[in-house]
């Protein structure tokens, strides 16, 4: 998932968040990350808006992290990262609705113009001169002060400033661009409020599972447990009613018993890689069915690849009251073929799953 690493088919890959030296995640070093501004894998076919606009409320979305995925053996994807984008208007998160997130996959083969042939060394590069913050280099394509997204909207007093659009120069003028536009000057390139707090992701494959003689032995408690709990709520139901109740709470009680036990060894997972794996859900209620998953534009089936862990929500800073940016998981799922899209950055498919209305503050370590 990260340093050019590439991963079997069935193999767990834990991601963690690690603060590291910034220049450890430019795009030269093929980085997995979180926040910050996108580390741009290809330079060429970047999406912008409206395809980075979120569904519901039209505005641009955020960079919530990437992954570098390569696939061994298949030379157009030997450099390959799939990169995730949120909206950060809370009012967007509704229940089990993934209209709010966007998933772009970029690859590039290992010679190709924007990087060279060989790995890239494991010390800090000598320092270039200072790089302009609002054009990536080699293709010359302008980005958004803001949220470092392609965008040629340049403010129309200084000119030397970009910008998405008309939102994201608002925000820019409001937060420090007013004091700065017209002055002798260079802007002064600091971190934007919009951007999550960066930070790497990290790697290591999930430990095997316990022994069948003691998995069943757990399976037996939490089953009695599960019995005892569904026979304190018959008081006062119809036995239809609770014979529902009963199927649902237990069925809901065995998923979620399955996620907590699973992660508990690594409760600060915030990924989990698993290119044509499964997910683990967090709920029995709003799993996909394969028909629920559209196949690429391409044509091919699209599989699982990696999915976001709740735990990530601890570390970007977005609590506020009443509604806020939230999930139990979220899934991606991408081209089995990993197809080349004409060199654009390919669209792929994620699906928000959230807790069941009682079951976050069981569920989610803090």
């Amino acid at each position: 998932m990260s340093g050019g690493r590439s991963l079997s088919s069935e193999e767990v890959v834990l991601g963690f968040l690690e603060e590291v030296e910034p220049w450890r995640l430019l795009a030269p070093q093929f980085p997995s990350k979180v926040g910050g501004r996108p580390a741009w894998l290809s330079r060429t076919g970047l999406p912008s808006l409206p395809g980075l606009q979120c569904e519901m409320c039209r505005l641009p979305m955020a960079f919530l992290l990437q992954v570098y995925g390569p696939i061994s053996g298949q030379d157009r994807s030997f450099h390959r990262t799939l990169f995730l984008f949120c909206c950060k208007t809370h009012e967007c998160y509704t229940h089990n609705d993934s209209r709010c997130f966007k998933v772009f996959r970029s690859q590039v083969s290992r010679r190709n113009e924007f990087y060279p042939y060989n790995p890239p060394p494991e010390d800090e590069p000598p320092s270039d001169p200072e790089p302009d913050p609002n054009v990536l280099s080699v293709s010359g394509v302008k980005l958004c002060w803001v949220c470092g997204c392609p965008g040629n909207k340049a403010c129309s007093r200084c000119h030397s400033v970009t910008y998405c659009g008309k939102p994201h120069q608002t925000l820019h003028w409001k937060h420090t661009h007013k004091r700065e536009c017209g002055s002798q000057e260079a802007p002064i390139v600091t971190t934007s409020t919009f951007l999550f707090p960066e930070s790497e992701l990290v790697t290591e494959p999930e430990e095997e599972e316990e022994d069948e003689d003691t998995k069943e032995s757990k399976e037996e408690e939490e089953e009695e447990e599960e019995k005892q709990g569904a026979d304190s709520l018959a008081d006062g139901l119809e036995e239809t009613d609770l014979e529902e109740m009963a199927m649902h709470e237990t069925e809901d009680n065995k998923i979620v018993q399955r996620f907590k036990k699973r992660i508990a060894p690594e409760p600060h997972q915030v990924v989990r890689y698993c290119r044509g794996g499964s997910p683990l859900w967090v709920s029995s209620q709003h799993i996909p069915s394969d028909q629920d998953i559209p196949p690429c534009t391409c044509g091919a089936k699209r599989i699982f690849e990696f999915q976001v862990m709740p735990q990530l929500l601890n570390s970007l800073c977005v609590d506020s009251t009443g509604a806020s940016i939230d999930w139990g998981t979220l899934a991606v799922y991408a081209c089995s073929a990993s197809c080349n899209n004409d060199d654009q950055y390919c669209p792929e498919f994620i699906w928000k799953q959230d807790f069941s209305s009682d079951r976050l503050t069981q569920t989610q370590p803090s």
